[in-house]
């Protein structure tokens, strides 16, 4: 296994003369890096009149390791070779380390540079690059890997206190300035190096625009950003700040984050993104019904966009724009957000790499959980996290009702676990969303709809008018426009989440995916009797009706029902079956008409049986879908909502839309 490391460039802001008077002194020990235990100089020569130097050292280093490690090695110490090539004329030194011990196990190959800084001569640069070679240690080929990174890591930190350190002790025996080396009059001439210092990056320039990175982050930033050179039809080298989200979002693993950003910069040049900003015009439904928009910044100076999705005609939007429409308009928005987070850097002079949203669901029903709409938002999400990681900071969800749980376990499936841990969520209560808000926003910006004092010019949503649907902007179907089922869609997400994440149910019924339909006779009844075992689970269901009305009632049972094989025979058929008594209605009964789609929640508190009950006193055909989501579903990040919830009534437990 190869391991290679490199660190950003690291400036001192003194002389290289003086720099190298300083790390003279570290020889051949220094208290700083008490792991080196002597240093034997080998070979030192002046070459070309004291223009040239190189010496060779031989290095004993304690090795860093747990006891046992050691015994079972057999050595407490270990010796590298250290060659240092000091050129004054073009004021560089290079360095290489390699080990002696163990070279024919394992080789670790690192190579320093000093040099002057090319566009500030008073100035010096340093850079450090290192590769670990493990062929065969005794079975501890991960111990030693993890040991290298631990060693590069303690000696990248420690190189620059060092320097720091002599040059002070320097200043305090009066040592402020080294004459840069002449050669001596009559001496031939040293050949001037034409040798080009990239100065990649910088420590400061990370400091100031990125943040703070380890130095092993610093070396995967740099291994990838040369990654990039080599990539030969490269429109334009994307940002530092850009490939560290890359980086970020595939965990720091280098060729995972290459493969990820080359397919993403391959499609933005396949679909112009860079020009997005410049070519968008939004369309007058968006202008008009759209309830979204830039607000302000957080207190971290991340800017906010505030998206009302409780207020949002998800159909008609869609059916206005179609899905690359509606998927333009989110791409703009991340255009935009890009945009505005280099420009709140810029102006605080200080790392801002992503921005926040804040998104208020008041007005949230399943109607937002409508098929085609459910489909686009998981098609834009997936496109946005593909090509725009990392550039979400926080999520405030607010006044967030209680068909949202259900709502957010559909969607929460397909989105990426460390982005969906930015989630924060804040119920109706509005002291609790304030307080909570408070923490990330000041009280000045908060918007009025919030309660707060600051306007927003961002549009209340409603209705898109039927006159703006554009003809077969959708598959429109008039019998498919239902909402999608929460197990339909756990069932599509693939590999995006286990078979056993997405269906955690302690109680899960046996029913197909699909669509169940039913023939119901005049004056005939269908009923489903859900046995609950899982207090505060969640019954969830999905029906249209088709050719006449059907009424619908969900009722709670107290006693022990037995199975029903009579599909003509109604549970209210038995002798002592009384409301009130051994039953209770739990949604008050709901006439649903011809062609009617209707979706609906209920949170089962108890540990009784739940029956759901169509009557069609005409004849008509149902076509259901019901399921029972767990309450592990709702626990962990869902603890403020819950919270939020719990001194509601249970008759607001349930949620029915049409």
């Amino acid at each position: 296994m190869v391991q290679k490391f490199q660190s950003p460039v690291r400036v001192y802001k003194y002389p290289f003369e003086l720099v190298m008077k300083a790390y003279e002194r570290r020889f051949p020990t220094c208290p700083q890096m008490p792991i080196v235990l002597d240093c034997e100089v080998i070979k030192d020569e002046c070459l070309e009149n004291g223009a040239k130097r190189n010496t060779s050292r031989r290095c004993k280093l304690a090795v860093d390791a747990p006891y046992i490690f050691k015994k079972l090695i057999g050595v407490d110490f270990v010796f590298f070779l250290q060659h240092n090539y000091l050129d004054m004329t073009n004021r560089t030194l290079s360095i290489e380390a390699v080990n002696e011990s163990f070279s024919s196990r394992i080789e670790i190959f690192e190579r320093c540079r000093y040099y002057a800084h090319p566009d500030n001569s008073e100035w010096t640069c340093f850079d450090q690059t290192a590769t670990l070679d493990i062929k065969n240690f005794f079975g501890f080929e991960h111990s030693m890997e993890k040991m290298g990174m631990k060693q590069y890591t303690q000696t990248t930190l420690k190189g620059k206190e060092i320097i720091e350190f002599f040059i002070s002790q320097l200043k305090e025996e009066g040592i402020t300035h080294v004459e840069r080396w002449v050669p001596p009059l009559n001496a031939p001439k040293s050949p001037t190096a034409d040798e080009h210092h990239d100065i990649l990056l910088d420590g400061d320039f990370i400091a100031r625009n990125l943040g703070q990175l380890s130095p092993m982050q610093e070396s995967k930033l740099l291994e990838l950003r040369k990654m990039l050179d080599g990539v030969d039809d490269l429109e334009r080298m994307p940002s530092y700040q850009t490939i560290l989200r890359f980086l970020s979002a595939r965990d720091w693993h280098v060729n995972q984050a290459y493969t990820m950003l080359c397919d993403s910069l391959k499609w933005r040049s396949e679909h112009r993104i860079d020009s997005l900003l410049e070519e968008y015009s939004k369309p007058a439904v968006v202008v008009e019904h759209f309830p979204g928009g830039w607000h302000h910044h957080d207190k971290d100076g991340r800017p906010i966009y505030i998206l009302r999705l409780g207020h949002m005609d998800v159909k008609g939007l869609l059916k206005s724009l179609g899905m690359e429409g509606l998927l333009r308009l989110a791409l703009h928005i991340c255009e935009e957000g890009i945009q505005k987070i280099n420009e709140s850097a810029e102006r605080l002079d200080k790392p801002v790499l992503n921005w926040s949203l804040l998104v208020d669901l008041e007005g949230l029903s399943m109607r937002h959980l409508w098929r085609p709409g459910i489909k686009a938002l998981l098609y834009i999400t997936e496109t946005v996290e593909r090509n725009y990681p990392e550039t979400m900071g926080r999520v405030l969800v607010v006044r967030a009702p209680r068909v949202f749980p259900i709502a957010w376990t559909i969607v929460s499936a397909f989105i990426d676990e460390h982005t969906r841990s930015k989630f924060l969520f804040y119920g109706p209560d509005c002291e609790h969303m304030r307080d909570g808000l408070a923490q990330y926003i000041d009280e000045e910006i908060v918007p009025d709809f919030l309660g707060g004092p600051c306007k927003t010019m961002i549009h209340e949503g409603g209705l898109v008018p039927k006159s703006l649907y554009k003809m077969n902007s959708l598959e429109d179907h008039e019998d498919g426009e239902t909402p999608v089922p929460s197990r339909a869609l756990s069932a599509s997400a693939g590999d995006a989440c286990s078979e056993g994440k997405r269906l955690s149910a302690a109680h899960l019924h046996d029913h197909r995916n699909l669509y169940k339909t039913v023939e119901l006779k005049p004056g005939f009844t269908h009923e489903l009797l859900i046995r609950n075992s899982d207090p505060k689970s969640v019954l969830t269901w999905d029906f249209d009706v088709m050719r006449n009305d059907l009424h619908f009632t969900l009722y709670r049972v107290t006693q022990e029902l037995p199975d029903k094989n009579d599909a003509a025979v109604s549970y209210f058929d038995l002798q002592d079956f009384s409301e009130g008594v051994n039953y209770f209605r739990e949604e008050p009964t709901l006439i649903c008409r011809h062609k009617e789609s209707v979706q609906g929640s209920h949170v089962m508190h108890h540990n009784d049986s739940y029956l759901m009950h169509w009557f069609s006193p005409s004849g008509a055909q149902l076509n259901l879908f019901y399921e029972v989501l767990s309450s592990v579903n709702y626990k962990g990040s869902m603890t403020s909502l819950q919270s939020a919830f719990s001194s509601n009534s249970s008759a607001a437990s349930s949620c029915q839309s049409r």
